[in-house]
């Protein structure tokens, strides 16, 4: 069966510089150059609307954020009743899914880590039931799968069908690859934003920044011996508040040696300009900055709770910092990374074993299972 087809995407929250929010535009293209008419359904809109894409925006009623979502979902659905869609597909966590894109952690095992009292707060059964509708046994939801690790947290706690999940590759964009002028690159950016050629950059990529970890981050920075420290950059690239993360690099008295530059669209320039990239997360359900870093020959030093960290492993293209997390040992490997004589090895490893596995092809991945859910072959 072929023809066109009619999708709902549906979202809460739409910020620039998202990962999440990236990715359903590229698979909302992907889908719309296909020939099929793509709908994007959103509580919250932040930015200009895409040119090519029609978005509607459906206010969730509620004095909290996880009623405004439920309110939202509730609310879409009842749209979606009136109007003949071939497929409902989200990402966030809503009842009444088709496809489902995983792009968020399992929350009940989160919520487990926090234990009891707050597993009895609104904000946490109100997810849970959320998260149940997609993922209970018998719901029926296709899942677009980021991360093997989380599958096996999806099962345990909701028990669901194995064959409902379709694991997808990483998707990073061809221009993350390493550029023939990398060095002419990176002397132009770094004259840009005054840093030495001789400057060691450690560069994190990813809004978000408390759970991306940009204050273990700095702690580690403040923690290097002397002239290593005073020969070092933390260069921050991400759209966040940084407010509490300036006060905190002031008070080690590492402000001078710590840049935000905000939101960016050229991250292939950072990627280009800098000597590590750092990615302390507290969680993460992927990390595909880390597959970005490999492309762009850039050694990776991560947390090891990143769904693509054994990526980093099977590449030998830098490090992970074991669980449970120490501070002294994020202190201790990043010292050891940016004088190690392995950082030529670790950035050649990168690049070859990006160069032979799949790593750019999760939209039209995601777009071959979208279309054969909703009947097209």
């Amino acid at each position: 069966m072929g023809g066109r087809r009619r999708f709902a995407f549906c979202l809460f929250e739409y910020v620039p510089f998202g990962g999440m929010q990236d990715n359903l535009l590229r698979i909302a293209r992907e889908c719309a150059a296909r020939g099929h008419l793509v709908d994007i359904f959103a509580r919250y809109w932040e930015g200009t609307f895409p040119d090519d894409l029609n978005v509607a925006i459906l206010q969730g009623r509620g004095l909290t954020n996880h009623s405004r979502c439920e309110s939202f979902a509730q609310k879409l659905n009842r749209v979606l009743s009136t109007r003949h869609y071939d497929l409902k597909v989200g990402f966030n966590k809503m009842p009444g899914l088709d496809v489902y894109y995983a792009a968020d952690s399992c929350f009940a095992a989160k919520a487990d880590e926090r234990g009891f009292l707050y597993r009895l707060t609104g904000r946490c059964r109100s997810y849970l039931r959320l998260e149940r509708a997609v993922f209970e046994r018998g719901s029926g939801t296709v899942i677009l799968l980021l991360s093997e690790r989380e599958k096996k947290l999806f099962q345990r706690y909701y028990g669901t069908e194995e064959e409902r999940f379709h694991l997808l590759p990483p998707g990073i964009s061809r221009d993350r690859m390493a550029p023939d002028n990398r060095v002419e690159i990176r002397s132009q950016l770094r004259q840009e934003i005054t840093i030495p050629l001789t400057q060691n950059v450690v560069l994190m990529v990813g809004s978000g920044f408390k759970t991306k970890g940009v204050d273990r981050a700095i702690r580690a920075l403040s923690s290097l011996p002397g002239s290593l420290k005073k020969n070092t950059t933390l260069l921050v690239v991400g759209d966040d508040k940084t407010g509490p993360f300036r006060r905190l690099a002031r008070r080690l008295h590492v402000d001078d040696h710590v840049i935000f530059v905000g939101g960016r669209t050229d991250v292939p320039r950072f990627l280009a300009a800098a000597d590590l990239l750092l990615h302390p997360s507290y969680r993460e359900n992927t990390g595909t900055v880390l597959i970005e870093a490999m492309a762009a020959g850039l050694p990776v030093l991560a947390t090891d709770v990143c769904g693509y960290g054994h990526h980093i492993l099977h590449a030998d293209a830098g490090q992970l910092i074991p669980s449970p997390f120490r501070q002294e040992t994020l202190n201790e490997m990043l010292a050891q990374m940016l004088t190690s004589d392995r950082k030529k090895a670790w950035r050649h490893n990168g690049m070859k074993y990006v160069s032979r596995i799949d790593v750019f092809s999760r939209h039209e991945k995601a777009a071959d299972i979208i279309e054969q859910v909703a009947g097209c072959w």
